[in-house]
C-alpha cells in the first residue's frame, strides 16, 4: 500500500492535470467573446458579468464535477450550495478573473481554479489565454509560468506596489520614497500572480476579496516565495461558511513585514 502522504501527493497531482486541462478549454471559450462585445449583466448594480463568464464557468461546473463528484463546488457565477461544507474537497472557481478588464479589451485578466481541502489550496491553476500564460502550483513542489520555475523577486533599491491609494499612503515614511504605484490590474489574480513572477514586489487587496479570486494565486505566491496575509498576519482560508475577506497584503521578506503592519493597524471600512 502507498504512504498517505504519496497518495495524498498522487491525488493533487492527478487533480492539477484535470485543473489545468480544464482551465484551459474555459479559457478559450472565454476568447470566443473576447473583443467581441458580449452580452453583459449587472449583479448587485455594480459589478458586470458576461456571457463569456456564464459559458466557461459552465464548461468548469460540468467538466470538474463529472471527474470528481464528491467534490463541492464554489464559485462566483453559480449559486452557492452549503452543502459543498459537507465535502472533504471543494472546487473554489472563478471563470473570469477580472471581468472588468476582459470587457475592456486589457489581457491581464484569467480563469482561476482551486481544489481546496480542509481550508487550504492543494492545487491551483491561473489560465490567462490573452496573454498566453499559464500558472499552477502544488504544495511543496514549487510554482511555475508555462512549464518554468517561478520566484518572487529580491527587493531593490524602488519597490514596485499595488492597491488601493489609502493603503500604500499608509506605509511608513521611510518607504514613501522608494514606492512606484504600478497601474490598476483589474485581475487580483493575476496581480497575485505577477508577484510570484517577480513582475511586481508587493500589493495591498482591499476588503471584500473573496475565496474564487484568491485561492489559486495564494499557492502560487506561496510555493513561489512569497505569502498573502490577513490583519492577523495569517494566511486566509478557503471554503468554509464565510467566503468573503478583510484587508489582504501580498509580497516576501522584509516588505511584505511592513504590510502586514500597515493592515494590521487600518480600519476595515
Amino acid at each position: 500500500m502507498p504512504a498517505l502522504d504519496q497518495l495524498a501527493s498522487r491525488e493533487a497531482r492527478e487533480d492539477l492535470d484535470l485543473l489545468r486541462d480544464a482551465a484551459r478549454e474555459a479559457g478559450a471559450i472565454a476568447m470566443r467573446y473576447f473583443g467581441n462585445n458580449p452580452q453583459v449583466w449587472m449583479k448587485g448594480g455594480t459589478s458586470p458579468v458576461s456571457e463569456a463568464d456564464h459559458a466557461a464557468d459552465a464548461y468548469l461546473r460540468e467538466t470538474l464535477l463529472k471527474e470528481r463528484s464528491g467534490y463541492g463546488w464554489l464559485s462566483e457565477e453559480t449559486a452557492d450550495d452549503h452543502a459543498r461544507l459537507s465535502a472533504r474537497r471543494t472546487f473554489v472557481v472563478d471563470p473570469i478573473d477580472g471581468t472588468r478588464g476582459f470587457l475592456d479589451g486589457l489581457h491581464s485578466w484569467c480563469v482561476s481554479v482551486a481544489v481546496v481541502e480542509d481550508g487550504r489550496s492543494l492545487a491551483g491553476v491561473l489560465e490567462c489565454p490573452a496573454k498566453q500564460e499559464t500558472y499552477w502550483a502544488l504544495p511543496g513542489e514549487g510554482a511555475f509560468l508555462n512549464g518554468k520555475r517561478i520566484h518572487v523577486r529580491a527587493l531593490g533599491d524602488t519597490v514596485d506596489i499595488g492597491g488601493p491609494k489609502p493603503l500604500v499612503d499608509r506605509m511608513p515614511e521611510a518607504w514613501q520614497g522608494r514606492l512606484r504605484r504600478m497601474p490598476y490590474i483589474p485581475s487580483l489574480a493575476y496581480r497575485l500572480a505577477m508577484i510570484a513572477n517577480g513582475k511586481l514586489d508587493a500589493t495591498f487587496v482591499k476588503p471584500s476579496a473573496h475565496d474564487w479570486d484568491i485561492a489559486a494565486a495564494d499557492l502560487i505566491l506561496s510555493e513561489a516565495g512569497g505569502a498573502l496575509l490577513d490583519r492577523s498576519g495569517e494566511r486566509p482560508r478557503y471554503a468554509g461558511e464565510v467566503i468573503n475577506h478583510g484587508a489582504l497584503a501580498a509580497g516576501s521578506g522584509e516588505l511584505l513585514d511592513v504590510l502586514a503592519g500597515v493592515i494590521a493597524g487600518a480600519d476595515e471600512g
